[in-house]
């Protein structure tokens, strides 16, 4: 347990400054940060934030679906959070006839709210540090699979009595700092959420993917949910019995705004970051893994477009799953920019030298040689993995012949066709035979083209099947397993090489890697230069919004209800979205940005482009996360969805 001791005595000096405005610090670990927050203009204490004895404004934040943040916003269940978070819902409820993308929807009553099979969301009831826990009888002398094996014997116990209660609860342990620490999180999970309001998606999704991750930025990226429970107030299937689910804690609405310099904080679930890899792991990222994958994103999103633009009914069946590879196509062109511009590999390489410049004598001596070797063993095969998953594992018909439920409503076979050739080719292209199931070599040299090929998979539910299970055995059984391997062998070496990092800068603040844990980010609102001479202002306005409006783009063709509002003036200044330095990530879009008395004025949405490489390394002169205004959300419902109803059961502050 030595080595624990020591990461604990590491781990507290949290306290010293961080660095600018960067980090995503634990909740239940707030009051190291306390001073830091206040010093920058926070006014509320670390109990305000977090706390397992009163109402606190943790109770106030949900994980909403499987990778967003949403907010309580009355005491009866009111629940906001982005337009694109509820996007793929407010999608299924959408056709031809009531084209809820497109007009948006409201409900006037309760009894119109829309139920989401399948959606859950999830409050946290506590967290706790059991690394003493979950190390009990750990030996020095102990191979890693009896470490682990310890490790998943203490954890079930732990999770057993966690969730012993029942009524909704569940229960996690997670590996923090790789390994170096374990976290439980209890929460509560709810099942009956259901669709209030959205806006239609010429203002959700405002810019579409032309706007998605730039600056300046005009979208109303909002959707409204209620949460629903038993007579109890706790966890319940879907049953107009239900209830409004009644809060611990809801969050007042503050109407005064934001101005440059005025502190801001950010409550969600931050998905995934990596701070604190070796330059290897980034130079893959930058030079083979976004490159490749913008490349074949950009395919796969020019041949959806083309069908897209010719049919209201495909536009409807494929708006969701756009979205879905276009985001991460975007982020990627931004990430791997950011990466180069800010010299990101060689400054590591720098960082390594230093390092093991101290780590001479110590047992972190060679570290960085074990990591570099690790991963030319591990980039070759790993690259094979990210093509199967980009290509061939993204043809729908392929996931048809596997998946007997596959969801034909949102089918279109031409799309799926030209995929097909597409993909493929550019899977058979791309890597060497070693790669390929047998199965595929043989049929590739049976058909004269891959459109024959096409054909016959398209045509024959037998061939398809073939095809589907070789390349899906293919990959489950040659390529995930040594992945798999050689990213545990990595992790295992980070684990020391994070103690080393810890020991060699004792006066720098470590924060968790993000795991779409509960996080606490803090910064203020800020413009930034992201080129030499221009310098873009924090806040956006509904002027921005007509300079934009082109009723030819589907895009930028805002309703007419809007234009007629401009028009008749006194709205031009109307604040829509803004910037500020809170470190973010995916999972934090629809999480609560809240002013310094803790009052909700924005709801997270996105990072600026120029700054996505925040993911690895955080840069406080242009990594910048952006927000939907409060007012501007306030004044959609108003003005556009006439549901200023809702307002009689939200609190304002000012």
């Amino acid at each position: 347990m030595k080595r624990t001791v020591i990461l604990a005595a590491l781990l507290a000096l949290g306290a010293l400054p961080a660095k600018a405005d960067e980090g995503m610090w634990l909740p239940a670990l707030i009051s190291q940060r306390i001073e830091d927050m206040q010093a920058k203009g926070f006014k509320l204490s670390a109990e305000d934030i977090y706390s397992v004895n009163q109402a606190s404004l943790k109770d106030a934040v949900v994980l909403f679906g499987s990778g967003c943040t949403g907010e309580l916003v009355s005491d009866q269940g009111l629940l906001f959070t982005n337009h694109h978070c509820g996007y793929s819902f407010i999608q299924r409820h959408s056709s031809v006839e009531h084209d809820y993308l497109k007009d948006g929807f409201w409900a006037k009553t309760r009894a119109d709210e829309l139920p989401n099979p399948g959606l859950t969301v999830r409050f946290l009831e506590s967290m706790e540090d059991v690394t003493e826990v979950v190390l009990k009888g750990y030996k020095a002398k102990m191979t890693e699979e009896q470490r682990q094996a310890l490790i998943d014997k203490n954890t079930k116990k732990l999770l057993a009595k966690a969730t012993k209660e029942g009524n909704g609860l569940k229960a996690s342990v997670e590996a923090l700092y790789y390994g170096n620490q374990y976290f439980l999180f209890i929460f509560r999970e709810y099942r009956d959420v259901r669709l209030v309001g959205a806006p239609p998606s010429s203002i959700g999704k405002f810019g579409g993917e032309t706007d998605n991750w730039m600056w300046p930025r005009h979208t109303g990226d909002f959707s409204i949910f209620r949460i629903y429970a038993g007579a109890d107030n706790m966890p319940a299937d879907y049953s107009e019995a239900n209830v409004p689910y009644r809060p611990k804690r809801s969050l007042k609405i503050s109407r005064a705004g934001v101005k440059e310099g005025d502190f801001t904080f950010v409550y969600g679930c931050p998905g995934s970051t990596q701070e604190y890899v070796h330059s290897e792991a980034v130079k893959y990222i930058q030079d083979v893994s976004d490159p490749e994958k913008i490349a074949l994103r950009t395919t796969r999103l020019n041949i959806m477009k083309k069908y897209m633009d010719q049919s209201q009914a495909v536009r409807i069946q494929y708006s969701s799953k756009y979205a879905g590879v276009a985001n991460a196509w975007k982020k990627w062109q931004g990430e791997e920019k950011g990466l180069r511009k800010n010299h990101v590999v060689p400054v590591k390489q720098a960082y390594e030298k230093r390092f093991e410049e101290w780590a001479q004598g110590t047992r972190f001596e060679g570290i960085t040689r074990q990591l570099a070797n690790l991963y030319a063993a591990r980039n070759p095969i790993y690259r094979a993995y990210e093509y199967y998953r980009e290509t061939v594992l993204t043809i729908e018909k392929l996931q048809m012949a596997r998946n007997p439920r596959f969801n034909m409503k949102d089918y279109y076979q031409p799309i799926d066709e030209e995929m097909f050739v597409a993909m493929m080719t550019a899977f058979d292209e791309a890597l060497e035979d070693v790669y390929k199931p047998r199965f595929f070599l043989e049929r590739r040299s049976q058909y004269s083209s891959m459109e024959a090929w096409k054909d016959a998979v398209f045509t024959f539910d037998n061939e398809a099947k073939a095809l589907s299970e070789a390349l899906n055995d293919f990959f489950t059984t040659t390529i995930a397993p040594p992945v798999a391997e050689l990213n545990k062998s990595i992790n295992l070496v980070y684990r020391d090489y994070m103690q080393g990092q810890m020991e060699f800068e004792k006066g720098k603040t470590f924060y968790p890697d993000a795991n779409l844990t509960l996080r606490v980010a803090y910064g203020h609102v800020e413009g930034y230069r992201p080129l030499d001479a221009i310098y873009y202002d924090p806040v956006s306005t509904l002027r921005g919004i007509i300079e934009k409006d082109n009723p030819d783009i589907f895009d930028y063709n805002i309703p007419q209800v809007l234009r007629d509002i401009y028009a008749r003036g006194g709205f031009g200044s109307q604040p829509v979205c803004f910037l500020a330095t809170n470190h973010t990530t995916g999972g934090n879009s629809g999480s609560p940005v809240l002013n310094a008395r803790g009052h909700l004025v924005g709801i997270n949405f996105d990072r600026v482009w120029e700054g996505t490489m925040s993911d690895l390394v955080y840069d406080p002169e242009i990594c910048r996360n952006i927000s939907l205004d409060v007012r501007y959300l306030l004044f959609v419902i108003k003005e556009i969805g006439h549901a200023d109803y809702l307002f009689d059961e939200m609190t304002f502050a000012d």
